[in-house]
């Protein structure tokens, strides 16, 4: 009945669809949960757009990727400028001269890496082998210990010494003043959420919600040539290789009869005895304003705890380390061995995909199905 039976409406499967309903083939699109749009769905609260499965701010220097994304929603000119707060002192992210002043007194970039240099020479770092060695050569004992190990624990569930150094890499650290947490030339919120945004993908293509596939399996496969599955690796062949680890996160979500809590967007939690890790304000994303312009007179904030994964939570985050990472390597050989099904996204991948990745990652597989035809 369809050629393409794609598993999961959240990015990479409305990319995915699209691109293949537009070259002409049917598809069908099923999902879980209730919802289009997987973890960037946003739902109207007060007029306010909640992103319910974690705040999600569109970043990327790749102009493919920002062109095909304003082919379906005009984006504002929110900038990511996070604060970290440390038992109540707050100080900036991304870690740039106002950090420094804070946290040293220094007024130049010159003393600002002058002092970062000492404490890494005093730790004795020469190659970092872990994320706590390479936190330290980057931005100094002091900041480390404030406002990434408390932080990095919380959010990972391990030790800062026993975690792979490239996973904070992404870490941005600046001698200048410049506020803005993304290094990209395009950066934005989706105008009227990120929900109207995938709906806008989606127009026109079959859409069954509420559809557990591997629940149904034998049946939804029957329906399609080729199936592209964006749900666990190992959860498609049934854990039978062992279960990868994922992190989890736990939102409280609460209305607030209030204009303003935090007056930011993000506000990171970086001591280790705050249970959560950060409260989003979603209201800040569009500015605190509803679609005419107008100030809202309430406010939604999200506290996000991280956890392990166990069968039943949602997974968000792989752990990518070397454990897993091999056997991801088993799963990705029998992946390689299927003639009908695509995995692809950041479960079927196994993979940290940020949105621009998946957009992108998603556009390069349907234009090597396309080719194939």
């Amino acid at each position: 009945m369809y050629d393409y039976l794609i598993v999961g409406a959240g990015l990479y499967g409305a990319v995915f669809a699209r691109e293949m309903t537009d070259a002409g083939k049917k598809v069908l699109v099923i999902d879980k949960r209730l919802n289009i749009a997987g973890n960037v769905y946003t739902e109207d609260v007060e007029g306010i757009h909640v992103h319910k499965y974690g705040a999600h701010i569109f970043h990327t220097n790749n102009k493919e990727v920002w062109t095909y994304v304003n082919r379906y929603a005009e984006f504002n000119r929110f900038t990511n400028s996070p604060v970290a707060n440390y038992h109540g002192e707050l100080y900036s992210l991304p870690f740039n001269m106002y950090t420094f002043n804070k946290m040293w007194g220094v007024v130049t970039p010159e003393e600002a890496a002058a002092k970062i240099e000492e404490q890494k020479q005093a730790a004795g770092i020469e190659e970092p082998k872990n994320l706590e060695e390479q936190a330290i050569s980057l931005v100094g004992t002091d900041i480390y210990e404030k406002l990434v190990k408390g932080y990095t624990m919380k959010q990972w569930g391990r030790p800062c010494d026993q975690l792979p150094a490239f996973i904070i890499k992404r870490l941005p650290v600046r001698l200048t003043f410049d506020n803005n947490y993304f290094n990209a030339l395009y950066q934005g919120i989706p105008i009227g959420g990120y929900t109207q945004m995938v709906a806008r993908m989606l127009d026109g293509i079959e859409v069954r919600l509420g559809t557990d596939y591997l629940e149904q399996k034998d049946e939804l496969d029957a329906l399609a040539e080729k199936v592209v599955y964006t749900g666990p690796i190992d959860a498609y062949y049934g854990y039978r290789l062992g279960t990868l680890e994922y992190r989890s996160v736990r939102f409280e979500t609460e209305l607030l009869d209030q204009p303003n809590f935090q007056g930011n967007a993000a506000v990171n939690y970086t001591d280790a005895e705050t249970p959560w890790t950060r409260i989003i304000e979603h209201k800040w994303f569009e500015f605190g304003k509803d679609a005419d312009g107008n100030d809202l007179p309430k406010t939604v904030i999200s506290r996000e705890y991280s956890s392990e994964w166990k069968p039943g939570d949602e997974p968000y985050y792989p752990v990518n380390d070397e454990k897993n990472g091999k056997l991801y390597a088993e799963y990705r050989k029998l992946a390689d061995a299927e003639q009908k099904v695509i995995f692809g996204g950041r479960l079927g991948e196994y993979r940290y995909y940020d949105m621009d990745q998946v957009i992108a990652a998603a556009l390069e597989r349907a234009g090597e199905e396309k080719r194939r035809w």
